[in-house]
């Protein structure tokens, strides 16, 4: 989230002794110039859940995949930890390769047949929602 601060009621922010670095928000500085801190908001979400059904070849190589092909299931989670507990729902869903997993960012990419990458996609979807209460997205698939 990004707030604009006019001019006129910065003095409102400058009474507080953390208003400089608030985190979200857009301040003029001596120049004239806005600065935007942004951060996570807490809480647990799927944010991203995307299948590509018959990737490009290049995208493999551009991705650091070499030798791999089939569908390729693409997710992005918060808190970024969650995406190990993902990667384990993923490989056992489904005969699926985890290809990338980042715990500090909380993507995870994970490649197999169309239908194996759909069913951990959705035991993904399922399983942190009804254990965890992290709040499910909806699958999109190109």
């Amino acid at each position: 989230m990004m707030v604009y601060i006019p001019p006129d009621r910065e003095d409102e922010f400058k009474a507080k002794p953390q208003s400089e670095s608030r985190p979200g928000v857009a301040r003029p500085n001596d120049e004239g110039k806005q600065r935007v801190i942004e951060e996570f908001v807490p809480g647990k979400q799927i944010t991203m859940a995307h299948i590509i059904a018959s990737p490009d070849a290049h995208l493999y190589q551009k991705l650091g995949l070499i030798d791999k092909k089939g569908a390729l299931g693409i997710f992005t989670i918060t808190p970024g930890e969650a995406a190990i507990i993902a990667a384990d729902i993923a490989t056992k869903a489904g005969n699926v390769k985890i290809c990338f997993v980042d715990r500090f960012n909380g993507a995870l990419i994970i490649t197999g047949t169309v239908a194996d990458v759909q069913a951990s996609a959705q035991d993904i979807n399922r399983i942190l929602p009804e254990l965890m209460g992290f709040t499910p997205t909806v699958i999109t698939k190109t």
